[in-house]
């Protein structure tokens, strides 16, 4: 009965909810979130330096995020760099001196607060020409006046930047009595055309006044109210946010600190002054507003302008373009004929009379159809991660935000299982499974922001490693069972691999290895296929005639094997190969190939593991060792239990090692050479008993199919800021946001592995002729995309 239920539960969810209808409901979410965030933007503004500036909210509870972008944390280098030949000045009270304690410890963290507290505090850096004052003047007055006016003066050098503000003072001083408020309006209104004046040539920020913790003020400090803070800086914003024309100021007022302090304010020493976490946050901020849009850093989205497009980029934008054209001339063209040919009543039978013109679909109208999805893809994920449409978040892990989905997508696979088509170790449906489990892993350990937690870093890696084992075993057993070495074979694998990363690559302005993953995969199928396509070429079939050509066999292994120690112990040699050009264009990022290195040597071993195992799997296959009939254990009761035992015991035991890793670094050195014994006891565990090679998960497999254009497009459609941060189609309500977002990234990579498979079928003809006149196409192509590109270096260099 509750098999019964199971079965009529999956076939109504199928039945009302396909992928078709699916794509239509996601296309409709992006139209309207497309609407609704421009017809904001229209509203609200686009300013992502006012959100920065004004509102925000803590994750967690040192992690300020701001409304709609991502804040940069600035490192002391990239501080100087920004800051080179600068003056910044910092006029105000205890407060303000605070921030400015903050703001020069990011320059120079060993900058202590000593020195009398109620006077003028200088800092210099002279390597970095990096100059940064205190000017104590704790009232708005006349004082502070005549320090502001002096930079007004067109012989005095003005600082870059000025960050101002006062008003516990005035109230202290005063007993916060009204008259010192009609007194602070004054002061403040006639401060105002100077401050406007300066903010001409210079960044002016106005600090409004952070809430005070009552319970906590000393007696000579109680008359410094919440109240009374409230009313001066609604003075201050309603005076310095107008002027004579009632345009909008030039003076940016700084009421972020406000939000930061309400959270903050309860672990203050005094009930006044914030604690050095805040303050710290605060002048990370002022860091964020004058630097991200000079630095242009890729995790700072704030006050960023929207990159511009490059000569490729336009060139992309017009053939997508011609493309969408192209297909609606033939869709038109199309409709017409079939109108026309529609069948027809004859008035004097009464019968219809059927066409005779069967209309087929031409492969040129496929290959418009399949570029017109694909441009309009494209520009989802340019307005994603690009046009600053969208609004950008940080990530924030903690251990609920990775372990519950999890959990969440274990019970779903666990739901939508089947029976298998065959029960042979590693068949299709259980490879399909276990891409798809890993892929979703992989998925929820980037936006959670996991890759903090070392232990689940460290088991992160094998699912990598896994993928790239999966790589040697799949292909070698092709290679090795088929003995098919023809080009056609090479260049289906390579499109299949490559055409979404190229694409993005132009779209997105993207170097090739800035999706490492692709080109890992690309180039360890050219080494196993050049492994085993030069001579002697040994295949199964001829392998089965003399036991000599297994030794044969592995001596090749062997070689490759050593090839790849060779090249992981000599970083000069690998970096000579593949700083050659053309080919360092594929494999550089940020002017080296050090990060392809990296990437490379991190699983060095694990394809020749999935090499070496897919040959004794098929060796011990064809002596019929192997017990692989439906509900049967792979070997005999004894072998298999014992297997087992050792099996669960090595994955154990690499779990424990991983879970106690304390230093990445010594972790990543061991990894390449353990990762295999986790990799091995999985397939071990998952097929030795026969009911488990005998069911799949369709949830999971259906994942697998897709789970390279998951991969891919993650950087841009779910995550954003090319991984650094999570896309917000729907602010406020983080929740539904993923939930949402996920669904539409679903539905494109979906449908971008279906565009990739069509135009598969019609750019890689299995007429080597056709095939040959294709290639050199494609060279050319590639020829005019590196001369483009060359010419764009040069322009920005």
């Amino acid at each position: 009965m509750a098999a019964l239920a199971y079965n009529l539960g999956k076939r109504e969810i199928n039945h009302y909810f396909s992928v078709k209808s699916a794509k239509v409901l996601a296309l409709v979410a992006v139209l309207l979130l497309v609407a609704g965030h421009l017809a904001s933007r229209r509203y609200r503004g686009n300013d992502s330096c006012e959100y920065l500036l004004s509102s925000g909210r803590f994750l967690g509870e040192k992690v300020w995020q701001p409304h709609s972008c991502m804040m940069h944390k600035y490192k002391i280098s990239e501080a100087k760099s920004c800051l080179i030949d600068k003056h910044i000045a910092f006029i105000g009270d205890s407060r303000i001196r605070q921030l400015f304690y903050s703001f020069v410890k990011i320059i120079n963290p060993q900058f202590k607060e000593e020195g009398n507290k109620h006077e003028n505090i200088p800092f210099e850096d002279k390597i970095a020409s990096v100059k940064v004052d205190f000017l104590w003047h704790p009232e708005v007055n006349g004082s502070m006046k005549q320090c502001i006016k002096v930079w007004t003066e067109d012989s005095v050098a003005k600082p870059h930047v000025i960050v101002a503000g006062a008003a516990t003072w005035s109230i202290k001083i005063h007993n916060g009595s009204s008259e010192a408020l009609s007194q602070y309006k004054m002061n403040i209104t006639s401060i105002a055309p100077l401050l406007e004046k300066l903010a001409k040539t210079s960044d002016v920020y106005w600090v409004l006044q952070d809430p005070v913790y009552e319970d906590l003020l000393s007696e000579n400090r109680k008359m410094i109210t919440n109240e009374k803070i409230d009313a001066y800086n609604e003075a201050a914003v309603s005076i310095l946010n107008s002027s004579t024309r009632n345009s909008k100021s030039n003076v940016k007022m700084f009421s972020v600190s406000k939000l930061i302090a309400q959270e903050t304010i309860m672990e203050s020493l005094d009930g006044l002054h914030l604690p050095e976490s805040s303050r710290q946050t605060s002048a990370m901020i002022l860091m964020n507003v004058y630097c991200n849009k000079i630095l242009k850093p890729v995790d700072g989205s704030c006050c960023q302008p929207r990159p511009p497009l490059t000569l490729i980029q336009k060139l992309a934008a017009c053939f997508f373009t011609s493309s969408i054209i192209g297909y609606l001339i033939f869709y038109i063209i199309h409709r017409n004929i079939h109108r026309k040919n529609k069948p027809s009543t004859d008035l004097e039978s009464g019968e219809e009379k059927k066409n005779i013109i069967n209309i087929s679909v031409s492969p040129l109208e496929i290959l418009l159809q399949s570029f017109c999805k694909l441009g309009l893809i494209m520009a989802y994920f340019y307005m994603c991660d690009r046009a600053n449409l969208f609004m950008k978040e940080n990530k924030f892990y903690t251990h609920s935000s990775f372990f519950i989905p999890i959990i969440y997508i274990l019970v779903l696979g666990v739901f939508y299982n089947e029976n298998t088509k065959e029960t042979k170790v590693l068949n299709r449906e259980q490879t399909d499974e276990w891409k798809g489990w890993m892929q979703l892993v992989i998925l929820i350990y980037h936006i959670s922001g996991a890759s903090t937690f070392l232990p689940v870093y460290m088991h992160i890696r094998v699912l990598v490693a896994a993928y790239l084992f999966q790589t040697g075993y799949g292909h070698f057993s092709y290679f090795w069972i088929k003995g098919d070495f023809g080009i056609h074979r090479v260049c289906q694998v390579l499109f299949r691999l490559n055409f979404l990363v190229v694409v993005l690559c132009i779209v997105m302005d993207r170097p090739y290895q800035f999706y490492y993953f692709v080109p890992l995969v690309t180039v360890w199928f050219m080494v196993i296929y050049v492994t085993l396509a030069l001579w002697p070429q040994i295949i199964q079939k001829k392998a089965n005639g003399n036991c000599f050509w297994h030794f044969g066999l592995l001596l090749k292994l062997a070689f490759l094997l050593f090839c790849i120690c060779f090249l992981a112990y000599s970083q000069g040699a690998f970096e000579k190969i593949f700083s050659l050009w053309p080919v360092s264009k594929c494999f550089e990022l940020k002017g080296n190939v050090y990060e392809w290195w990296f990437r490379w040597r991190l699983d060095r071993y694990v394809v020749f593991h999935g090499m070496l195992f897919a040959f004794i799997y098929l060796a011990l296959q064809k002596r019929q060792v192997l017990s692989e009939g439906k509900g049967e254990p792979l070997f005999s009761n004894k072998v298999s239990n014992f297997l087992l035992f050792i099996s669960v015991v090595s994955f154990l035991t690499y779990s424990i090692w991983a879970s106690n890793c304390k230093n990445k670094a010594a972790c990543n050195e061991l990894h390449p050479s353990v990762s295999v014994v986790q990799i091995l006891a999985f397939i071990l565990i998952r097929n030795i008993p026969g009911y488990a090679r005998s069911v799949y998960s369709s949830f999971f497999a259906w994942f697998g199919k897709i789970s390279l254009e998951l991969f891919i497009c993650q950087y841009h459609i779910w995550l954003a800021a090319d991984t650094r941060g999570i896309l917000v189609l729907i602010p406020g309500s983080p929740m539904l946001n993923i939930i949402v977002s996920t669904f539409i990234f679903v539905c494109v990579a979906h449908e971008i592995s279906q565009i990739t498979n069509d135009l598969a079928q019609i750019i890689i003809p299995k007429d080597n002729s056709s095939l040959l006149k294709r290639l050199a196409c494609i060279a050319a192509f590639f020829c005019g995309l590196l001369i483009l590109s060359s010419i764009q270096d040069k322009s920005r260099h």
